[in-house]
C-alpha cells in the first residue's frame, strides 16, 4: 500500500484536486459543484489513509458511502452528491471505466414539504429585518417579493434592474438559466437608495485604482473595461475589498484555490457581492427577535412562502413555475400538497357536523386541563383555485406577493 502527496504542495506531476478542479472547469460545471466534489474526494482519500483512488475499488467506495450514511447520519442528497463526486473522479478526471461503478446503489430521495410562513409571520419578520444592519431588510423583502434564491438576489448587478418595465433580470441561476421576474413596486424606492450607496463604494473603489468586479466566462478578457464599469457593480456590494482566491495578483485565473499559506500566493483584491453565511447569520436573528426560533425557517424560506402565497392568491401554477425558474411544473406542484394542509384548502369531516357533536369532546374535557378551550367552528375559504378564468400578470403578482 503506497501514500500519494496530491492533497498537499510540491507534487511534480499535476495534483490530483488541480485535476479534478480543471476537469469541472472544463465541462463548464458551476464553482459550487466543483468545490462540493473536491470537499468528497479529499474526504474518501482521507478516509482510505491516504490512498491513491486508483489503488481503490468497489469495496472501498462502499465502505465510504456506508460510513457516511450509518455513522454521520447524511441526508439521502449528501449522501448522492458524494457518490456523484467520487463518480466524476473516476470516470471524467482518472478515466477508468470500471464495471462496478454502474452497481454501486444510489440513496433515494425522500421528496418533504416546504417550511411556509403565514403572511403574518412573514410580516413579522421582515419588520425584524429592519433592526439588522443595512440591506438585510431590504434583501429579506427581495427574497419575499420575488421569490429569487439567495445567491440569485446577492449576484444581482446594477444592469440587471429594469426599473421601466419593474423587472428584474436573473443571470445565469441554477441551471445556468436565465429567467425575468417582476420587481415590486413597494421596493423601487428602496432599491435605488441601496444603488446609491452601491455607486459610492464603486466611485471609491475607482479613485483608489482598485481592480474591478468578477465577471462570468472570459468577458474580462473580451471587454477588458467592462469590470471596472457601474453596469456590472454588484446591487450588493461588501463594505470592504477582499482577496480573490481564483486569482494571481495579475488577475489570471488559476486552477488552485489554495491560499497563501498553503503556497497559492496571494490573489488579487478586489470588491465582492455579500456573502450569503453572513446574511444566513442576520436571518436567523431576525427569526429570533420576530418570536419565530420555533419556526426552521432559512432565507430560501421566503421564496417557498412566495410561491404559496401567490397560488393562494389563485395565481395560475404556470404563472408561478415561470417566476420561480422551474423546468418541470411537477417541482412547482409541491406547493399544491402545502395548501391542501391546515385547512387551507380541505373542510374536516368532523366540521360538517352539528356544533353540538363536533364541541361535545371540548366540553368533556376536563375543566383543570389546559387546553380545554371552545372554538367557533367555520368554513375556511378555499385558497387555491386552478380554474381561475383571468391569467394575471407579472405586475399583478408583483403587488399580491409585496
Amino acid at each position: 500500500m503506497s501514500t500519494f502527496d496530491g492533497l498537499g504542495s510540491g507534487s511534480a506531476s499535476p495534483r490530483l484536486l488541480d485535476a479534478l478542479r480543471q476537469q469541472a472547469r472544463l465541462l463548464h460545471y458551476s464553482l459550487r459543484t466543483e468545490d462540493a466534489y473536491v470537499h468528497w474526494v479529499r474526504a474518501f482519500i482521507r478516509f482510505h489513509g491516504l490512498r491513491h483512488p486508483s489503488e481503490l475499488s468497489a469495496p472501498e467506495v462502499e465502505a465510504f458511502l456506508g460510513w457516511l450514511a450509518a455513522e454521520r447520519q447524511v441526508a439521502p442528497s449528501t449522501h448522492h452528491q458524494a457518490l456523484s463526486a467520487l463518480l466524476f473522479l473516476y470516470q471524467k478526471v482518472l478515466r477508468l471505466e470500471l464495471p462496478w461503478l454502474a452497481d454501486i446503489g444510489r440513496p433515494k430521495y425522500r421528496r418533504r414539504l416546504p417550511v411556509v410562513l403565514a403572511a403574518d409571520e412573514v410580516n413579522r419578520l421582515l419588520l425584524s429585518m429592519d433592526q439588522q444592519p443595512a440591506p438585510y431588510g431590504l434583501l429579506a423583502r427581495l427574497l419575499y417579493g420575488t421569490g429569487l434564491r439567495l445567491m440569485e438576489a446577492l449576484r444581482l448587478r446594477v444592469k440587471d434592474i429594469e426599473f421601466e418595465r419593474r423587472a428584474l433580470i436573473v443571470r445565469e441561476g441554477k441551471g445556468a438559466k436565465d429567467r425575468v421576474v417582476m420587481l415590486p413596486a413597494s421596493l423601487e424606492d428602496a432599491l435605488r437608495d441601496q444603488l446609491s450607496s452601491a455607486h459610492r463604494l464603486w466611485a471609491t473603489d475607482r479613485s483608489a485604482g482598485l481592480a474591478g468586479v468578477q465577471l462570468p466566462h472570459a468577458l474580462a478578457r473580451k471587454y477588458p473595461r467592462a469590470a471596472e464599469s457601474w453596469a456590472w457593480c454588484w446591487v450588493f456590494p461588501q463594505a470592504q475589498p477582499s482577496i480573490d482566491p481564483r486569482t494571481d495578483l495579475t488577475g489570471r485565473a488559476r486552477f488552485s484555490v489554495a491560499t497563501a499559506d498553503e503556497g497559492g500566493g496571494p490573489g488579487l483584491l478586489r470588491r465582492h457581492h455579500l456573502l450569503d453565511q453572513t446574511f444566513q447569520r442576520a436571518f436567523r436573528r431576525g427569526l429570533a427577535a420576530a418570536g419565530l426560533s420555533h419556526r426552521t425557517a432559512t432565507p430560501h424560506t421566503l421564496r417557498h412562502s412566495f410561491a404559496t402565497h401567490l397560488l393562494q392568491a389563485g395565481y395560475d401554477i404556470r404563472t408561478v413555475q415561470e417566476l420561480l425558474g422551474h423546468a418541470d411544473v411537477s417541482t412547482t406542484m409541491i406547493y399544491t400538497h402545502v395548501l391542501n394542509l391546515g385547512g387551507g384548502a380541505v373542510r374536516s369531516p368532523l366540521d360538517q357536523l352539528s356544533p353540538a357533536v363536533a364541541l361535545s369532546a371540548a366540553a368533556a374535557a376536563p375543566a383543570s386541563s389546559p387546553h380545554s378551550f371552545h372554538r367557533v367552528v367555520r368554513e375556511p375559504i378555499p385558497c387555491y383555485r386552478p380554474s381561475s378564468p383571468v391569467m394575471p400578470n407579472c405586475t399583478a403578482a408583483a403587488a399580491s406577493a409585496s
